[in-house]
């Protein structure tokens, strides 16, 4: 697989924790709310095989790379993340945590790499970052990265399918309102995944916030 190499042209992104002020307090904010625990189910659910080369989709500060490594010492695994002030984070955290993995500037929807280059593709609360025209494109190009019989693991926040005064609140978010279930899995039927599917629903922060969990195949 290559590297990439940095686009001069400077697009705009979402970034993690929203605007790059807030980027010290991502973590201990998702580690309250209880993103250690579902990122380790996603890892679950991908069952990653030794030796294998896995691509962290949108890796932020590298939470969930640490935490594949350290399971999985043979597999080398690669995260790409477009916020350079991620990425610092990420680094500073893979030293202090000891553990070798690769880190790499760029965007979801050209990404940087040969195709059929990773058995698994893993994303956590990154696609609901997207505008909807990039979500295709970018399911089109985890497609084209994975190896024939690889799978995309994918988790992210879902919207609410109650009327409350909380789930309002949270559906009100343009971007989030999109991400519903039947989209996510008609776009990665439109990209070319098989056996496309939701996995399991899930709940954090005391019930507040709806995720799911979603899984498809390239299968040639």
């Amino acid at each position: 697989m290559s590297s990439p190499l940095v686009n001069e042209t400077k697009r705009k992104f979402l970034p993690a924790a929203g605007h790059d002020l807030f980027l010290p307090l991502y973590d201990p904010v998702v580690s309250l709310l209880g993103g250690h625990r579902t990122r380790k189910e996603l890892i679950r659910q991908a069952n990653i095989k030794p030796d294998q080369q896995v691509l962290d989709l949108g890796c932020g500060t590298g939470t969930l790379m640490v935490l594949l490594k350290r399971q999985y010492p043979s597999v080398q695994v690669v995260g790409i993340d477009p916020d350079e002030n991620a990425l610092s984070r990420a680094k500073v955290k893979a030293r202090r945590a000891a553990v070798s993995v690769q880190f790499d500037q760029g965007f979801a929807d050209q990404l940087p790499y040969q195709d059929a280059s990773f058995e698994r593709v893993v994303s956590s609360f990154m696609f609901h970052h997207l505008e909807d025209g990039d979500r295709e494109k970018t399911l089109k190009e985890v497609l084209r990265v994975l190896k024939p019989g690889g799978w995309f693991h994918l988790l992210d926040f879902t919207p609410h399918e109650s009327d409350g005064f909380w789930d309002r609140l949270v559906n009100s978010h343009a971007r989030l309102k999109d991400n519903s279930t039947p989209r996510i899995l008609q776009l990665m039927q439109h990209a070319g995944f098989t056996k496309q599917a939701k996995l399991k629903d899930a709940r954090m922060f005391l019930g507040l916030l709806q995720i799911a969990y979603f899984q498809g195949e390239r299968n040639t």
